[in-house]
C-alpha cells in the first residue's frame, strides 16, 4: 500500500474555495482503481498546546492507494487535470509526500 501526505496551502482567503473545487472531485478519485482512501483534512479545534496548526490557508489529503501503479493512474486522471487547472491558480504551496509502510 501506499500513503501520501499532500500539504496543500491556498493562497490568502482561498482555502474554502479549492476545499469546495476538491470535493467536487472527490466521487471520480473515490471511483478510480486502487484508491483506499482519499479524505481532506483541517485542523481540529480545541485540541490544547501539544497541537501544531497547520493554519487557516492549508489543509491536508490523506490518501492511501492499493499500490504504485495506481497513485501514477490518479495523478495522469483527466479529472485530477481538470481539478488543477481549476484550482492551481489559488495553491501557493504543496508538498506531496508519498510513503510506504516502515
Amino acid at each position: 500500500m501506499i500513503h501520501v501526505i499532500a500539504i496543500i496551502t491556498a493562497k490568502p482567503g482561498m482555502r474554502a474555495t479549492i476545499l469546495d473545487a476538491f470535493r467536487a472531485n472527490m466521487p471520480a478519485v473515490h471511483a478510480e482503481n486502487g484508491c483506499i482512501e482519499y479524505t481532506p483534512v483541517i485542523d481540529a479545534e480545541g485540541i490544547g498546546p501539544f497541537q501544531t496548526k497547520c493554519g487557516p490557508d492549508t489543509f491536508i489529503v490523506v490518501e492511501k492507494w492499493a499500490d504504485a501503479d495506481a497513485l501514477a493512474a490518479h495523478a495522469a486522471a483527466p479529472h485530477m487535470k481538470a481539478y488543477g487547472a481549476k484550482v492551481g491558480h489559488l495553491v501557493a504551496n504543496r508538498a506531496i509526500h508519498v510513503l510506504s509502510q516502515a
